[in-house]
């Protein structure tokens, strides 16, 4: 009895001896747990001061101190609307793209090109756009928009490239596109917030990239037969949709 007595007790004070948590060992634990995150902060800052750090090229740098040039032609039927709106198209590219730009009477073209005081890169890009833009139909005001705005786009395509159609059967598909007084194109591009430009039998839309195929199915089916009331409706649950994105 008195040997059992013993043990329980020798038990109980080793369970006692290994419970005890010594106070010097916890404090001992944490300067190296901070010591080592100090030495990693430290190896951190030294990486980072190794990395090479090049300051941003300039428009000119990046092109390799040359000058870059862009023609764009203008066809006869857009000449007199260039020389009414020259100063609202000269106007954003001089003052926002920082571009010299004139016109050519005897190529009759708009030439541009880069100086020292262009700083975007894409600037010449850009303005080429945005006069090609003008020169397919489009207004000014909708033309800016590829100036300020990354995600804009400009496709075209014929008609005979949706269904081969000839004479009459070709004029009444175009005339189904454009609708009385304009009123389908109107509709199509208030519901789908882009641009369209029909010439002869080429159409022209400017606009981002998912309403540009929206806009293009609508199209195509016009072109393909389908009344003009269908695809109304269509274009307004288009706009109801845009307008709950939005």
């Amino acid at each position: 009895m008195t040997t059992t007595m013993m043990e329980e007790d020798t038990s109980m004070g080793m369970s006692n001896a290994t419970t005890t948590i010594d106070a010097s060992v916890v404090q001992s634990r944490i300067r190296q747990s901070a010591s080592l995150a100090k030495e990693q902060d430290d190896d951190a800052t030294i990486m980072q001061d190794e990395q090479p750090t090049f300051p941003q090229l300039s428009a000119m740098a990046a092109r390799g101190g040359k000058t870059e040039y862009r023609r764009v032609r203008c066809p006869p039927h857009r000449y007199t609307p260039l020389r009414e709106n020259w100063e609202q198209i000269l106007t954003p590219l001089v003052e926002f793209l920082k571009l010299q730009v004139r016109f050519n009477t005897k190529t009759r073209s708009i030439e541009m090109k880069t100086s020292q005081h262009t700083i975007d890169s894409g600037a010449l890009q850009k303005g080429a756009d945005f006069c090609s833009a003008f020169m397919l139909g489009f207004e000014v005001q909708d033309a800016v928009a590829l100036l300020r705005l990354d995600d804009l786009y400009i496709e075209s395509f014929q008609v005979t490239d949706v269904k081969m159609l000839r004479g009459d059967h070709l004029s009444r598909a175009v005339g189904r596109v454009a609708g009385q007084d304009g009123k389908t194109r109107f509709a199509i591009e208030n519901a789908t917030r882009t641009r369209i430009v029909i010439a002869d039998t080429r159409i022209h839309m400017l606009g981002s990239y998912a309403n540009i195929r929206v806009a293009r199915n609508a199209i195509c089916d016009l072109i393909l037969g389908s009344p003009p009331g269908k695809v109304y409706n269509n274009m307004r649950n288009v706009s109801k949709r845009m307008n709950e994105r939005y």
